[in-house]
């Protein structure tokens, strides 16, 4: 296939904002009303950028009225989340509810499980006395498969870090995901009662990259900025107003108890280049061109893009419906 050329860092730029914005409002309306035939939108809002956007969306969409904003708090989280939360939600002038899930996550055993595997690395680690953390520690350019460890963090603020074996790590992962599966039931059962659909919050990177939890922050009714690159939602939320400290607030995942960011967990590149990466990417355009427009090295770029291709065909199975044809 020709590769195209013309590729430039303004390249995810959006020229006319009001415009674009009404694209996804209107559609955002429509969808919901007509196809789904719902009256409103529930979304979980943590205090993040894009259940913020996603949240201005609405409200632009629907009005303030028929949009309510979910906190869904547990033991691990940040309480910057919540408070940022009701600032988003007094910002537009939404209802919210706060929903702790952490008793519910003790039912599933979900720390009970995720600890026993971080103590078959760490057999002095304790929950009441430790933080912890999972992550990435290949680089980005690296042509070989990811490899996770796991961090734990003292009560002096000592870390100590080693390599996860691939049982622990999916038993971490598997136990971590009931808070978004948790999280995806409640929102679920708010919009069952008053006839709203869920609206998720992932955007572009977070779907196409298989960066969201089947069945959990995957499952919703409609994703307005799905389609979105991160640094568009950025642009989104200066243009609809969200408030300047979390458009300013460092991405996280605030999965586990000890800070992390996405990038540290999942992308390991920045957004900005990450965005233009993922475009050039996607769209096919020439390496050399797209290497020397960012001052990388053109087999840097060429392992870059290999990654990308690996995540998206090692996640599809996230993306699929459930197989039903047997004929």
């Amino acid at each position: 296939m020709l590769k195209k050329t013309g590729f430039h860092k303004d390249i995810l730029l959006i020229n006319n904002i009001e415009l674009f914005c009404n694209k996804i409002t209107e559609k955002l309306k429509n969808e919901t009303f007509s196809k789904l035939n719902r009256y409103g939108g529930v979304i979980g809002i943590s205090g993040g950028i894009d259940s913020s956007v996603t949240l201005a969306l609405s409200v632009k969409a629907f009005g303030p009225d028929k949009v309510l904003g979910v906190m869904l708090p547990e033991q691990d989280s940040s309480p910057e989340s919540e408070r940022l939360a009701l600032m988003l939600a007094n910002k537009y002038n939404v209802k919210t509810i706060k929903e702790d899930i952490t008793q519910a996550l003790k039912g599933f055993r979900c720390y009970e499980r995720r600890d026993e595997a971080v103590v078959n690395i760490f057999p002095e680690y304790n929950p009441i006395g430790y933080k912890m953390k999972i992550g990435i520690k290949t680089t980005p350019d690296s042509t070989l498969p990811p490899v996770f460890s796991v961090t734990i963090i003292d009560k002096e603020g000592k870390e100590y870090n080693k390599k996860l074996t691939a049982k622990d790590y999916l038993q971490i992962v598997a136990s971590s995901n009931f808070k978004q599966r948790c999280r995806m039931s409640m929102l679920y059962y708010h919009a069952e009662r008053l006839h709203y659909a869920v609206i998720g919050t992932p955007n572009k990177h977070e779907v196409d990259q298989g960066f969201f939890v089947k069945y959990g922050d995957g499952g919703a009714d409609i994703m307005p900025i799905g389609h979105l690159y991160k640094t568009q939602v950025y642009q989104l939320a200066n243009y609809l107003g969200v408030p300047k400290e979390i458009i300013e607030r460092t991405p996280t995942t605030d999965t586990y108890s000890a800070e992390q960011t996405q990038e540290e967990f999942f992308y390991q590149l920045p957004f900005d280049q990450m965005d233009l990466l993922w475009y050039a990417y996607e769209n096919n355009y020439d390496i050399a061109d797209v290497a020397s427009i960012l001052g990388k090295p053109e087999k840097e770029v060429q392992n870059i893009f290999s990654n990308f291709d690996r995540k998206s065909k090692t996640t599809q199975y996230l993306r699929m419906a459930p197989i039903r044809d047997f004929d």
